[in-house]
C-alpha cells in the first residue's frame, strides 16, 4: 500500500514553507484560487451581473427567467462610485518642504496614474484588495501598474499584516499560455504551468532586496482578510431584485383590470373546447342577447406594495453604505448649503477613512519608486504625505468665505490654495506668475518716477526732488535765525 502524502493547502500553516520559487507558485496559484471565486462575485454585483432571481421559486424562474435575463436595478455601483469620485491624489511631499515633490509628480504622471490609481481606488472597495508593482524599465526609470485582485496573490511574512513575503501574477498572454511571475526579495522568476506544477523559465536577481508589491486595501480588521464595501450591500440588493421583479410580473398579468360575465351560454368548437366569447379592446362594446347576462370586473393589482417595500429596502442600504438618501430615494427636493453638509457628513467620514488607507500604500508605493532611482532619503522618508483634493462638495461662495476666514487667521497663501483646490502644478504658476506681475509694477513705477522728477527739473525755480522748495525753499534757508537768537546777535554787533 503506497504511503499517503501531505497535500499543503493555502491556509494550512501546518509543515514548512515552500522552499523553492516553483514551489511558491504553486502555494500562490492555489491560494489565488481558492479566492477568485469571491472576487468575481463582488465584481460581477459591481457591474450589475449578478444572478437576479434568487430568492424566487424554481416554477417561478422557469416561467420568467427569460423575461428578467437582461434586467437589473443595481446600487452596488452608486455605493462604490459615490466614494471614489472623492478620491484624487493632487501629489505628494517626499520631505520637510511645504511644496509638493516635483519628481514624485512626474513619476504619478509619466504611470499615468490620475486614471490608474482611480482603478486601483475602484476595485479594492469593491472587492477587497487591488496591487500596485513597482519596477524598473531599461532606462531605470520607475514603472508603476495597478493590478486586479483577481491575478496578484500576495502571501504576509509570518506575524506580520504589512511585509509581504512573495507576490505573485497569474495572467494568460495574447496566444493563450499561462504566465506566472513571481516577486521574492532576493529574485525576481517567471515561469509557467507543466504537468508537475508550475516550472521555473527565466531567473534574475532583485536589486530592490524587497517585493515590490503593495496592496490597496479597503477598511481591514485586525484579523481576517480586508473587507468590500460590497459585502454587507449584495443581500439587500437581492432583495430589491427579487421585490422589483414581482412588481413588474404583477403589472403584466394582475395589473391589468379583470372583466367576467354571468349568465352566459359558453360556446364551444368541435373539439369541445370553449370559444372565447368577445375580443375586448378600446373600441369594442359587450353586449349579450341573454337578459340573465351581467358583466363586470375585478379590481386592479394595487402595486404601490411594492413601492414601499423597495423603498424600505433602498432606506436600509443607504444607512448601512453612508450614502446620502437624497442619491437614492425618490422624488422630493434636494438639500442645499447647511442641509446637503449634514446629509453628506456620513459619506465624507467614509471617504477620509479610505483616504487613511489607501494613503498609506501610496506612499510605501512612491518610497519604492525612489529606491530604483536610488535616492536612498526619499527613498526613506517615512513622513511622506499623500495630497489629497479636498472630498467635500461646497458652493463656490460658502468655499471663498470659509478662506477668507482662515486668512484672518495668518494661515499661509499657499495653503489656502490648495484648499481652493488648486493643484501644486497651478500653484507654481500662480507663484511665477506673481513674481512677473510684481517686477513689472516695479518697472512701470520706476518708468513714471523717473519723467516726474524730469519734469520737475525742467521748470524754472525748481529743484529735481519730489516736493522741493526750489530757489524759494534756498532763499528762506539762508535768512538769519528770528527771535530771541536774533536779538543777541545783534548785541554783539554794538547794534
Amino acid at each position: 500500500m503506497a504511503a499517503a502524502t501531505l497535500q499543503k493547502t493555502p491556509g494550512d500553516n501546518i509543515g514548512s514553507p515552500p522552499a523553492s520559487p516553483a514551489e511558491w507558485m504553486d502555494y500562490l496559484k492555489g491560494k489565488l484560487a481558492a479566492q477568485q471565486g469571491k472576487f468575481r462575485r463582488f465584481g460581477e454585483y459591481y457591474d450589475g451581473r449578478h444572478q437576479k432571481m434568487l430568492f424566487a421559486q424554481s416554477k417561478y424562474r422557469s416561467a420568467f427567467a427569460d423575461v428578467f435575463d437582461h434586467w437589473n436595478d443595481n446600487f452596488c455601483g452608486l455605493v462604490i462610485d459615490s466614494v471614489n469620485e472623492r478620491l484624487a491624489i493632487d501629489g505628494f511631499r517626499m520631505t520637510d518642504e511645504p511644496q509638493a515633490d516635483r519628481e514624485a509628480r512626474r513619476i504619478w504622471q509619466r504611470n499615468f496614474l490620475d486614471a490608474e490609481s482611480a482603478s486601483g481606488h475602484l476595485d479594492a472597495m469593491a472587492q477587497g484588495s487591488a496591487y500596485v508593482v513597482v519596477w524598473a524599465d531599461k532606462d531605470g526609470d520607475p514603472v508603476i501598474t495597478v493590478e486586479s485582485a483577481e491575478t496578484v496573490v500576495v502571501q504576509f511574512k509570518p506575524g506580520s499584516r504589512r511585509e509581504v513575503e512573495a507576490a505573485a501574477k497569474f495572467f494568460v498572454d495574447d496566444w493563450g499560455r499561462e504566465q506566472c511571475t513571481l516577486w521574492l526579495e532576493d529574485m525576481v522568476c517567471t515561469g509557467g504551468p507543466s504537468l508537475a506544477g508550475y516550472s521555473i523559465e527565466t531567473t534574475e536577481t532583485n536589486p530592490l532586496k524587497v517585493v515590490p508589491v503593495v496592496p490597496l486595501q479597503n477598511r481591514t480588521r485586525l484579523i481576517g482578510d480586508p473587507m468590500s464595501d460590497l459585502a454587507p450591500i449584495i443581500p439587500i440588493q437581492d432583495a430589491v431584485n427579487k421585490v422589483t421583479a414581482d412588481a413588474l410580473v404583477a403589472s403584466e398579468y394582475a395589473a391589468w383590470p379583470q372583466r367576467y360575465v354571468t349568465g352566459l351560454e359558453i360556446q364551444e368548437d368541435e373539439q369541445g373546447r370553449p370559444i372565447e366569447p368577445f375580443r375586448v379592446a378600446v373600441d369594442k362594446l359587450l353586449q349579450a342577447e341573454d337578459p340573465g347576462a351581467s358583466f363586470g370586473q375585478f379590481d386592479a393589482a394595487d402595486l404601490s406594495n411594492y413601492v414601499d417595500l423597495v423603498d424600505m429596502l433602498v432606506q436600509h442600504m443607504a444607512s448601512i453604505s453612508r450614502i446620502p438618501f437624497h442619491y437614492m430615494l425618490k422624488g422630493g427636493q434636494v438639500p442645499s448649503g447647511d442641509s446637503i453638509t449634514s446629509a453628506e457628513a456620513g459619506l465624507i467620514a467614509k471617504t477620509r477613512e479610505r483616504m487613511l488607507h489607501f494613503g498609506e500604500a501610496w506612499e510605501r508605493v512612491m518610497r519604492l519608486a525612489f529606491l530604483v532611482l536610488k535616492d536612498k532619503e526619499r527613498a526613506e522618508a517615512y513622513e511622506a504625505e499623500v495630497m489629497w483634493k479636498d472630498p467635500e462638495n461646497r458652493t463656490e461662495a460658502q468655499h471663498m468665505d470659509s478662506l477668507l476666514k482662515l486668512q484672518m487667521l495668518n494661515v499661509p497663501k499657499q495653503q489656502l490654495w490648495l484648499d481652493a483646490g488648486y493643484t501644486p502644478q497651478q500653484i507654481e504658476r500662480f507663484e511665477g506668475l506673481l513674481e512677473e506681475e510684481a517686477k513689472a509694477e516695479m518697472e512701470l513705477a520706476d518708468k513714471y518716477q523717473t519723467q516726474a522728477e524730469k519734469a520737475a527739473m525742467a521748470q524754472p525755480g525748481q529743484e529735481a526732488k519730489p516736493g522741493g522748495g526750489g530757489k524759494k525753499a534756498q532763499k528762506a534757508a539762508s535768512k538769519p535765525p528770528q527771535g530771541n537768537s536774533g536779538n543777541a546777535a545783534r548785541e554783539r554787533a554794538g547794534k
